[in-house]
């Protein structure tokens, strides 16, 4: 019998906790597949298999699961690097090239991912693509001071961008921006260009786009949960 996405995403978290090992300052992911994993950490706690590590959560959800869970919570203030971070993904590249963001965490994950001395991406296979923007849209993270115009610079760089909106009102992130989720009709060719170009925008805080940055991306599908490492 085929596994369930959710059992998929489950599978990928479980083998993500074996590299915990030696792990003190540990960053936690935002979305389904990353609330998996801090269950997995959760129950590592209360088992007493984790001490002494503290978790760097990436967003007010995540903070409240793992509260509730019993892990022990953490910020950059007191801890500014990172040990480890595993997080999930909206879509992987073939080079392990990352679109994150439709948790509408973006923001926040970049940060702590920047902070981390590794970061392992956790993910069922439906994530996998040749090239970025093939089935995700391109979440991009925006000030609500002036978000329409720069909406209108954004479709100067061929994208196709909907501001998300939840409950008949702009979507609000934890800082309490607003996101575009850009659609490239044909993916994002160069990825690398498109970044630089959409960051330089004034208003954009930041966009999904994680490049070079995954040292490791755990694939879960029906075969089973495999490691895939940067080269």
């Amino acid at each position: 019998m085929a596994r369930s996405t959710d059992e998929l995403k489950r599978l990928a978290a479980e083998k993500a906790a074996l590299f915990l090992d030696g792990v003190n300052v540990l960053g936690l992911g935002t979305g389904s597949t990353a609330a998996h994993f801090v269950e997995v950490v959760g129950a590592m706690v209360q088992s007493g298999a984790l001490e002494n590590m503290v978790a760097i959560p990436t967003s007010i959800a995540t903070e409240q699961q793992a509260q509730e869970l019993g892990i022990p919570i953490a910020d950059l203030e007191r801890y500014p690097q990172v040990d480890l971070t595993v997080d999930g993904a909206d879509e992987v590249s073939r080079d392990l090239d990352l679109i994150k963001g439709l948790g509408g965490a973006l923001t926040r994950e970049k940060i702590v991912a920047s902070a981390s001395r590794e970061l392992i991406i956790v993910a069922d296979g439906s994530k996998m693509v040749t090239a970025l923007g093939e089935k995700s849209p391109l979440p991009v993270e925006v000030l609500p001071f002036g978000w329409k115009t720069v909406g209108l610079q954004l479709q100067n760089l061929g994208a196709e961008p909907h501001l998300r909106s939840k409950n008949a009102k702009p979507f609000e992130t934890d800082e309490g921006n607003y996101i575009f989720d850009c659609i490239f009709e044909a993916g994002i060719m160069e990825p690398v260009a498109i970044a630089k170009l959409i960051d330089s925008i004034p208003g954009v805080v930041a966009q999904g786009m994680f490049l070079g940055m995954a040292d490791r991306v755990i694939i879960a599908d029906e075969i089973g949960a495999r490691v895939l490492e940067r080269s």
